[in-house]
């Protein structure tokens, strides 16, 4: 039992003296392969620092070589820059040297002219002398032989060249105007009667009062009334003069409003129809005559807006365009007259390519203040214009109302159009009358303004107003100055008066020679 615990001691012993020698032979194995990797490391370490040395060493004998091959360069280019930059400087030595040897020459040259020059002003000064003192005794001979001194021979010669200036003046004058008056002629001709033909209306004149037939002369009683008072009844309800003279089975109804006169002719035909005259008649027939004409005017004015074929007019405007069916201008019906000058206008602006709706609108409301300047103060252009601008029309149409008879100037060519289709109108033969104290006073004014310019002896409007023909003083007034006071007599016309159509200014200039046979 002893023997197999020192056995089992001794195999215990050996395996920890095993395991001991084990143990420190691999340490010293480890240390020794340890040892053998830190040589081999060590080896590696100074290879690699070897060969980054010799790397090192290999780059910076490069950048050296590299740093030597561009100072080379730079040193050849900055040479090459310096040797040009040299080349330039001497060929501007070399150009400065050659200008500055031009500009001695030409120095020297000026110094030779202006030697030169200063001789020959010496000697135009010298000849100057010489002139002027010929003059001077050419001028005294002129003065011995005409017997003028020299301010009478300059008055002289300015009057002949003032005669001659006079002559070429009017020779321009009748040149430039017959060469424009023909262009413009010729234009306005073509629009005007292309106008003309396709507007073909017919006027008649109308009367200013109404005349309101009877069935027989006992009527005129009837209407009179016991002590007048039906007559009176009929003045003070419609506003207007009966006029009941000795003309057989007929009263005349007068008025300055044509529309009271108008209701006043219906109410006295309708009570002539009825037969029942007396006040309260009278009152009851004026209303329905009234309402009458107010329809009536309502469709006057509806049916000229229809024709004239302008859309967008306000109601009012329209019921005013229809009172001028009860309005006469020098006997011409306005309503009529404002149709026509639509179409003339339209047709114009058409050939000329206007705006032809507002042309025709313009032409259509230009005379739509007549239709109030009975009833309120002001022209018929400015309460047109009120009008107008009261009922939202537009600026364009409001400056050919307010324009129309010339009163400001036409900016825009509706309004030149709207004045010449209103003369047109105006001016047809029979459109119009003329009271006969307007007409004379026309023709006086005529003459007047003819005489007031020197040199007219006598002056006689003919032809209606249409011509003016004036003697001249022969003395006075040559014949090239005949034309210059054409011109001027024409102007102070145009400037003074108002008229229709045109007025020609005819100038006789006379001469007779007398003598007696003994």
């Amino acid at each position: 039992m002893m023997k197999i615990y020192v056995a089992i001691i001794l195999i215990v012993a050996a395996a920890v003296i095993c395991g001991l020698v084990g143990f420190v032979l691999g340490q010293l194995h480890r240390k020794k392969v340890a040892e053998k990797a830190i040589g081999d490391a060590t080896e590696e370490a100074k290879r690699i620092v070897s060969n980054a040395l010799t790397t090192a060493e290999t780059k910076k004998r490069e950048a050296i070589l590299e740093a030597k091959d561009e100072i080379h360069r730079e040193r050849t280019e900055y040479e090459k820059e310096i040797k040009e930059r040299r080349n330039e400087v001497q060929r501007q030595e070399r150009r400065i040297v050659q200008k500055e040897e031009t500009l001695d020459k030409r120095t020297e040259a000026l110094e030779k002219k202006e030697d030169a020059l200063s001789k020959k002003i010496k000697d135009a000064e010298d000849r100057l002398a010489e002139v002027e003192a010929l003059k001077k005794s050419q001028f005294d001979m002129l003065e011995k032989i005409s017997g003028f001194t020299k301010d009478q021979a300059k008055e002289y010669l300015l009057k002949n060249l003032e005669g001659e200036l006079d002559h070429e003046k009017a020779l321009k004058i009748l040149e430039y105007e017959n060469k424009t008056k023909d262009e413009a002629d010729n234009l306005a001709k073509n629009i005007i009667s292309a106008a003309i033909q396709r507007c073909a209306a017919e006027y008649t004149a109308e009367a200013t009062v109404s005349v309101v037939d009877l069935p027989n002369d006992e009527m005129k009683g009837r209407i009179i009334g016991r002590e007048g008072r039906n007559i009176r009844t009929l003045e003070n309800i419609t506003g207007v003069d009966l006029i009941i003279d000795d003309t057989p089975e007929t009263i005349t109804v007068s008025s300055f409003n044509p529309v009271r006169r108008e209701v006043a002719r219906l109410t006295l035909e309708k009570l002539i129809s009825d037969g029942r005259i007396h006040p309260t008649r009278i009152e009851e027939m004026y209303e329905k005559a009234k309402k009458e004409v107010d329809i009536s005017i309502k469709q006057a004015g509806e049916r000229a807006v229809i024709e004239a074929g302008v859309n967008g007019i306000n109601g009012e405007l329209v019921k005013l365009l229809g009172r001028l069916k009860y309005r006469t201008s020098y006997g011409q019906n306005v309503l009529v007259h404002s149709i026509e000058v639509s179409y003339l206008a339209g047709v114009m602006a058409a050939e000329l390519g206007v705006d032809v709706k507002s042309a025709k609108r313009a032409g259509l409301l230009h005379d739509i203040g007549k239709a109030l300047d009975h009833e309120m103060e002001g022209t018929h252009i400015a309460l047109g214009v009120e009008y107008a601008r009261k009922y939202k029309e537009k600026e364009e149409i409001i400056h050919a109302i307010e324009a129309h008879h010339g009163d400001i100037e036409a900016k825009t060519v509706v309004a030149v159009l709207v004045q010449a289709a209103d003369a047109i109108s105006a001016a047809r033969p029979g459109s119009r009358r003329e009271n006969l104290q307007n007409y004379i006073k026309r023709l006086e004014q005529l003459e007047e303004i003819s005489t007031s310019f020197s040199g007219v002896e006598r002056s006689f409007a003919i032809q209606a107003g249409r011509e003016v023909r004036i003697i001249v003083k022969p003395e006075i007034i040559t014949d090239d100055k005949m034309t210059i006071l054409a011109r001027d007599i024409a102007k102070k016309i145009e400037e003074e008066m108002e008229y229709p159509g045109q007025i020609k200014v005819h100038i006789i200039r006379e001469n007779r020679a007398f003598d007696f046979a003994k």
